[in-house]
């Protein structure tokens, strides 16, 4: 399916603006509360400021009577009705009507609370009726307290436009700030990924095509690392694919040869027959070894055929002795043993295994067979078998006094031709010796390797050990 065009509202830059627009304008609400709460402060504080300086033209006369017009311009000023000081030698300060209009609710500015005030410039907000409230505050000396009653509603639409101006501010804010954090994920994140999206989807249309990958980019921020580990990870299923496909074709080949090479074993093995009863000793000496090498190219060549249809494999699990199984090896080996090079089997006697025989003959073989390929040439050397057991394990270890294993090797040893160790190698050996294992339910790993030599461990499960241990614990 082709890349399609992704509309902006459905791409991942919509909804960062969305929630950036969002997330500032919670922080302008957060910041908002306080500062409507501030505003009716101040605003009443200046109505009790005003009206204190006007009561002080009742202190420049105090045993003469205002005129009802200075006083009416006085309280316009301060835009209050009534103003009313207390002071503490008991002397109060009257300016204003001699009937008060009726008081709807009272509130006192000398020892406010944050809560309080949030409280109250609300409800003044929300009120839809227009009510005269009486505010009290400190008249500037100690002890002596300004009672003022005024209408709210000039308050209320100074506290209403003030709100407005700040929701303007707030939008405006919101929006240009989104605009530059829209700008930098846009640059920052959006257009790496989408241009690592649009990688993938090449890549799924043409998986082999070595042309199509993704850009290489030097951040060293996460979207840096994606880009290179896709760039990697693209290379290997490439590298991969072609693998497969080589396989693929190699595998035909080998069904195709497998099954002549099966009727020329086949004649192969009735000529062998027969050898086992000739007269010469030599003849009858090595005709068993020779038997048993065809009888297992055979299985080889059927079990080659049952993997390639994609069968199980099935195994003939049975306990035998792993001593006999090494004698088999080194008979099968000795053609391949350096002439320096000594073969030695450190198992004690009766060391038996539960597993498939001819299985682990391979796996024997393909690594003592490694082992004394890496030590052709040298004029001394060996090659020993030992074996442990554990609780539930059987532990075997091979044992060479070769060269070692070349680092570059290491880092694929088990995958077939990428961990052959020396020139012209498949590594087929190892992993079919890992494949082996894993069927058995065991395990190989390389336990040591240096120019002292290569040790690889095999822990096998011992399956007789278990039932035995089952069997005691019953008891």
């Amino acid at each position: 399916m082709p890349l399609r065009a992704v509309f902006p509202l459905s791409s991942l830059s919509a909804p960062l603006l969305v929630l950036t627009i969002g997330f500032v304008m919670l922080a302008e609400v957060l910041i908002y509360v306080p500062s409507i709460a501030r505003f009716r402060q101040v605003y009443l504080e200046e109505r009790l400021a005003a009206a204190h300086l006007a009561s002080l033209a009742l202190d420049a006369a105090p045993n003469q009577p205002i005129s009802a017009t200075l006083s009416n311009k006085l309280l316009e000023q301060a835009m209050v009705r009534i103003v009313s000081i207390k002071r503490k030698d008991a002397r109060s300060l009257y300016l204003g009507d001699d009937m008060p209009p009726p008081v709807h609710a009272s509130f006192d500015l000398r020892d406010p609370s944050w809560f309080g005030l949030a409280v109250d410039a609300f409800e003044t907000l929300m009120m839809n009726r227009k009510r005269v409230i009486s505010v009290a505050g400190n008249a500037g000396t100690v002890g002596d307290t300004i009672d003022v009653i005024l209408d709210e509603y000039p308050m209320q639409q100074a506290m209403r436009d003030f709100s407005i101006r700040i929701l303007t501010l707030s939008i405006f804010i919101s929006v240009i700030t989104a605009g530059f954090v829209f700008l930098s994920l846009q640059w920052l994140m959006v257009r790496p990924m989408r241009r690592i999206t649009q990688s993938m989807v090449a890549f799924r249309n043409a998986p082999e095509d070595s042309t199509v990958g993704p850009e290489i980019s030097a951040r060293r921020d996460e979207i840096g690392v994606a880009q290179r580990e896709l760039a990697d990870m693209q290379v290997n299923l490439r590298a991969a694919l072609r693998q497969r496909s080589h396989l693929a074709a190699l595998g035909a080949a080998v069904s195709k040869i497998n099954h002549d090479l099966r009727n020329i074993l086949a004649t192969a093995q009735l000529v062998s027959d027969r050898l086992t009863d000739s007269a010469d000793p030599a003849v009858r000496r090595i005709a068993p070894t020779l038997v048993r090498s065809i009888d297992r190219a055979i299985a080889l060549c059927t079990n080659s055929l049952r993997y390639g249809r994609g069968d199980d494999v099935v195994l003939d699990r049975q306990s035998f002795d792993l001593g006999d199984l090494v004698s088999d090896v080194r008979a099968a080996l000795t053609l391949a043993l350096p002439a320096g090079v000594e073969f030695r089997s450190d198992i004690a006697a009766g060391f038996t295994i539960v597993g498939d025989r001819e299985q682990m003959f391979r796996v024997f073989l393909n690594l003592t067979r490694n082992a004394a390929e890496a030590m052709a040439g040298f004029a001394t050397g060996s090659i020993a078998i030992r074996a442990a057991r554990t609780a539930a394990a059987a532990v075997i270890e091979i044992v060479d006094t070769g060269p070692g294993i070349p680092e570059a090797a290491r880092l694929h040893m088990f995958e077939p031709f990428k961990g052959a160790a020396r020139s012209g190698g498949t590594g087929l050996g190892l992993a079919i010796a890992r494949d082996i294992m894993h069927a058995h339910g065991g395990e190989i790993e390389l336990a040591a390797s240096g120019p002292a030599g290569t040790v690889f461990r095999l822990t096998l499960p011992d399956r007789a050990a278990v039932l035995d241990r089952r069997t005691a614990n019953r008891r």
